[in-house]
């Protein structure tokens, strides 16, 4: 069976179409509720959503399909997803879901699962799910219907968690952080963690209004950030994602530092000679350098940090994370958190005393470029034969000293064409051929 429900991260799509729509929401519920049900227990669904309007029709949807296979639904209300990894498991839910389309406009939304250890679901898990929407199970008897039930301390639990990532006599007085929420999940419990830890906190993207999530703010638009940053003279900026499971961090004078950086600085401060970080194809060769003067080694795995993550439990590494700024600490979360890597950066900075501008650039990145190139939906660019051979081309000029990855994106109709080459002019010329064939 080939899938068609499920891409990277979960099911992802335009609200009210497609994928998205309150029918097949429920669909999911039914199915992932039927797949989850095991023994005689009350059987518990933890379901936590971003801002977007949209997440309370998925949301009620959802609840229905679940109460209706005899699964009662816990409603956390907006949370980051790490959040509802880590309550799923510490509430002994059977199931988790989060209504997120993660760094997407309003417009879209998603629903990704995390079983009942906190961890997202095997590819296995997600086929055997998506068999059940298409062959839907039986409903409960009437007295088996479940219920559900607003959960409204959340947000504290979440925070108490966190603040557990630093050392208990840690604080963050005297610095002053732009953080911003994107207008998405952590709005409420970003601000409040910061706060609580002694921090002079500067908020953007504090207000959401269910279709402002993304839209000029957090991780994918940090401009509006790293002007605050500027203009108040803040020691660092936190730019989180609508879902708050990626950060991108900026120095103080605004300049960015993207997951790859992060990651270097984590990982040698956290990691050992001899230890792993896991990371995914789209990780800078420097970074790979770079940790290898450290005797640290690096393992790929392709793009997702579900696939980091399922790398990491295979091989025992407790670092890991994307070039994006999902970065996973596994032996706290058990998915990509920003709000808890922020704080390890942070921790970092008060700890050396320095400017972040300094700590922040572990090592020089080759030169790197990424282009997308959006496709008509139902085409496959990449088996076109005027694509395979620019391919072909890009590879034999770059040779051994330079990387090519390819890929079409897992959640909307585009093809990513990454390079990296220490010859910036002929990055360019490899990339941008490639990309002219993709577009036809």
């Amino acid at each position: 069976m080939t899938r068609t429900l499920f891409g990277t991260d979960g099911v992802r799509g335009r609200a009210n179409e497609g994928k998205m729509t309150a029918e097949m929401a429920m669909k999911l519920g039914m199915a992932a509720g039927a797949y989850f049900r095991n023994g005689d227990h009350q059987h518990q669904i933890v379901i936590g959503k971003d801002t977007r309007r949209s997440g309370y029709m998925l949301e009620t949807a959802m609840t229905a399909g679940f109460a209706a296979v005899g699964m009662s639904t816990l409603m956390l209300g907006p949370l980051p997803t790490p959040a509802v990894g880590m309550l799923t498991r510490s509430m002994r839910a059977d199931l988790g879901v989060m209504i997120s389309a993660s760094h997407n406009p309003f417009e879209d939304n998603g629903i990704k699962f995390f079983g009942p250890d906190g961890f997202k679901l095997s590819d296995e898990d997600e086929m055997a799910i998506e068999r059940l929407v298409a062959d839907l199970p039986p409903l409960a008897e009437p007295k088996g219907i479940g219920r559900s039930r607003r959960v409204d301390d959340g947000i504290g639990r979440y925070a108490e968690f966190v603040k557990t990532s630093l050392p208990r006599d840690l604080r963050l007085s005297g610095l002053r952080i732009v953080l911003d929420c994107a207008n998405g999940a952590a709005y409420k419990v970003a601000p409040q963690v910061l706060w609580e830890l002694g921090a002079e906190v500067i908020p953007l993207g504090v207000s959401p209004n269910g279709f402002n999530i993304n839209l000029e703010c957090g991780s994918t638009d940090t401009r509006a950030a790293a002007k605050a940053v500027r203009d108040t003279r803040a020691d660092i900026g936190l730019c989180l994602d609508g879902d708050a499971d990626r950060i991108i961090v900026l120095d103080e004078n605004g300049e960015v530092a993207d997951g790859d950086q992060l990651m270097a600085l984590i990982a040698a401060r956290r990691l050992s000679k001899g230890q792993n970080l896991v990371t995914t194809v789209m990780s800078n060769l420097g970074l790979e350098r770079h940790l290898g003067k450290l005797g640290i080694g690096t393992t790929r795995t392709k793009v997702g940090d579900r696939y980091v993550v399922e790398e990491m439990r295979r091989s025992g590494a407790t670092v890991g994370g994307e070039q994006s700024g999902h970065i996973v600490l596994l032996d706290h979360v058990t998915t990509g958190d920003g709000l808890l890597a922020g704080l390890q950066v942070l921790a970092a900075l008060k700890e050396t005393g320095g400017k972040a501008s300094e700590m922040l650039r572990v090592f020089e990145p080759v030169p790197q470029k990424l282009t997308n190139v959006r496709f008509t939906a139902g085409t496959e660019p990449l088996k076109t034969d005027p694509v395979k051979e620019a391919i072909a081309e890009g590879e034999e000029r770059f040779g051994k000293d330079g990387r090519l990855v390819i890929r079409a994106s897992g959640t909307e109709p585009v093809i990513r064409v990454m390079g990296e080459h220490e010859d910036p002019g002929l990055l360019d010329e490899v990339v941008d051929g490639i990309a002219r064939a993709v577009a036809g």
